[in-house]
């Protein structure tokens, strides 16, 4: 399917419910899912998508603009305010979709997009609930993890070269790319062990390994952190405790501040075992039990009866 948002077109995957188990009079829920930074559709996020469906719930899979099948230029262009105003204009999109009930929107993210989802929601009190896995919830947090693991030079090469973009996009000239992930001490927006590997591990065919240079620029003003405490629906966080991408601490810490609307789960594994068995599985399982609960859906023993 595609959609519009930003004057682009954005490119998207939709998978219908299967089942009655989440039905109501006004149609089923619909999960709204977009990758992290740098992610396409086809990158590792197509398994939680059909998890979703086979336990009834509607999904709408995007690509931001500039990623994947999506429209917009300059190319990977990863840029926060752009990535949540495509998420709205997908939110949007769902909720006039055949069979979907507008009043039961989820939104789900990761890493990235973890984050967005949380502005997203703090903005729109008819979400019914969001899932924030791996979530790169604090910026400021995120960037002090860059200087521990490669030292204040790996954050002043970032910060250069997000400058020498910037300084091209005003100019209107040849934007400037950085790789979204490279060997440990090499120049990437991730480096740490895990980051090129797991990354790769999951990477689809419309996935380049590069986004534009502000992307470094943006990470330190990317602080989700301070507008949870303005969600007003249920929210599910999940954190991968030995995460080198972005800190656990920081998850649980945005946790603290929706206190009462806010559950979380650890898993004993690094951020990109989360996309892949078996911790795939488990987060899968924690998010449709969290939203069985939440969206009042029959639970299994009750679809069994009606069988």
């Amino acid at each position: 399917m595609r959609f519009e948002s930003g004057g682009e077109t954005l490119a998207a995957w939709h998978l219908t419910g299967d089942g009655d188990a989440f039905e109501r009079p006004a149609g089923r829920p619909c999960v709204v899912m977009a990758h992290g930074i740098g992610g396409t559709r086809d990158s590792g996020l197509l398994p939680f998508a059909e998890a979703f469906a086979e336990a009834g719930l509607d999904v709408l899979l995007f690509d931001y603009r500039s990623f994947g099948d999506s429209t917009g230029e300059p190319r990977q262009q990863a840029w926060p305010p752009h990535h949540r105003e495509d998420y709205r204009a997908a939110v949007a999109f769902a909720r006039g979709l055949g069979g979907v009930d507008s009043e039961r929107v989820v939104l789900w993210g990761s890493a990235w997009s973890g984050g967005h989802v949380v502005y997203v929601a703090a903005e729109d009190n008819r979400i019914a609930a969001v899932i924030s896995q791996t979530a790169d919830l604090d910026g400021m947090r995120t960037v002090m993890e860059i200087v521990r693991d490669g030292g204040l030079g790996q954050l002043l090469r970032l910060t250069a070269h997000g400058l020498r973009d910037a300084v091209a996009a005003l100019r209107g000239a040849e934007r400037h790319n950085i790789p979204i992930v490279a060997r440990p001490g090499s120049l990437a927006a991730m480096s740490s062990e895990e980051a090129q590997p797991g990354y790769e591990s999951i990477a689809g065919p419309t996935w380049r390994n590069e986004v534009t240079g502000t992307a470094a620029l943006a990470e330190g003003m990317n602080r989700p952190i301070s507008r949870v405490g303005d969600i007003s629906c249920p929210i599910l966080i999940q954190v991968a405790e030995r995460d080198s991408i972005t800190p656990p601490a920081a998850g649980k810490a945005a946790a603290w501040r929706a206190k009462g609307r806010s559950e979380v789960r650890e898993y004993p594994c690094n951020h990109f075992d989360i996309y892949k068995p078996p911790w795939r599985e488990r987060a899968i399982a924690d998010q449709v039990h969290f939203l069985r609960r939440h969206l009042g859906a029959r639970s299994p023993a009750e679809e069994s009866a009606v069988a």
